[in-house]
């Protein structure tokens, strides 16, 4: 069995996040980068977990330079048997679905995961836009994973209950939570992705057909206004007159 997982790499959830003067760029001074967690958590250890069962390789991949190595070596400590590197900046999703696509378009992977959404960008486009290039299958937002033989048995959750799916292989599917639990690298993992291959591929040309033109931040929070619960008649002024309704 083929298993390809992509990968982000993303700021850490507890980064300051500023921008450029004009707001057309991600000011990175003093952020630490992490591997998205939704790839990470869910679709890689799911991946892992088939491959322990059923044999195979498990191939993580990620759009980016040079600098996201580290984030990658550590997929290969957590399980992955290679990984691969696209040599280009990612831009815009439909330019990282495009070159992803083209890499996976001949390999014969069985699956292909993503996270459910990355926790900057919060798209979920990548994995839908993927799996349009290649023609296949796709299932988003999955919480459990199955394998009876060419066939996979998926659970998503919905409002009020849980969907059941049926997919033959092979297929695109979007991880959220419940499809894995966290792994952290152990020391012996940590040391064998050290030697583990990482195959670097050149970009296919694509034309973005989207343009960024700014970032901007969400208004600043107001402070907390305390009201003594014996004055109800301010609390009711506040909610009248100052309170917003989001």
């Amino acid at each position: 069995m083929k298993l390809l997982v992509c990968i982000s790499q993303t700021p850490d959830t507890t980064a300051k996040i500023s921008f450029s003067s004009d707001g057309t760029e991600f000011n990175q001074s003093g952020v630490q980068f992490i591997m998205n967690p939704y790839d990470e958590w869910y679709a890689l250890v799911r991946a892992c977990e088939l491959k322990e069962s059923l044999g195979g390789t498990v191939v993580a991949l990620n759009v980016g330079p040079a600098a996201n190595e580290t984030t990658i070596r550590k997929a290969l400590a957590i399980g992955a048997d290679e990984a691969v590197r696209i040599n280009t900046e990612a831009q815009g999703s439909m330019h990282v679905a495009k070159q992803i696509a083209e890499y996976a378009s001949d390999k014969g992977f069985d699956i292909i995961f993503f996270g459910k959404e990355t926790i900057d960008h919060n798209g979920s486009e990548v994995g839908a836009m993927v799996a349009e290039y290649l023609d296949l299958p796709y299932v988003s937002y999955a919480s459990k994973l199955e394998l009876n033989g060419s066939t996979a048995n998926l659970q998503r959750d919905i409002e009020g209950g849980v969907e059941e799916l049926e997919v033959d292989l092979p297929f695109v599917v979007s991880a959220s939570k419940g499809m894995a639990e966290q792994r952290i690298p152990n020391m012996r993992g940590i040391m064998t992705a050290r030697t583990k291959p990482l195959q670097v591929v050149e970009p296919v040309a694509f034309e973005e057909s989207t343009k960024l033109v700014k970032f901007t931040l969400p208004p600043a929070k107001a402070g907390v206004k305390l009201v003594d619960p014996e004055n109800m008649d301010e609390l009711v002024r506040l909610l009248h007159e100052e309170a917003k309704v989001i």
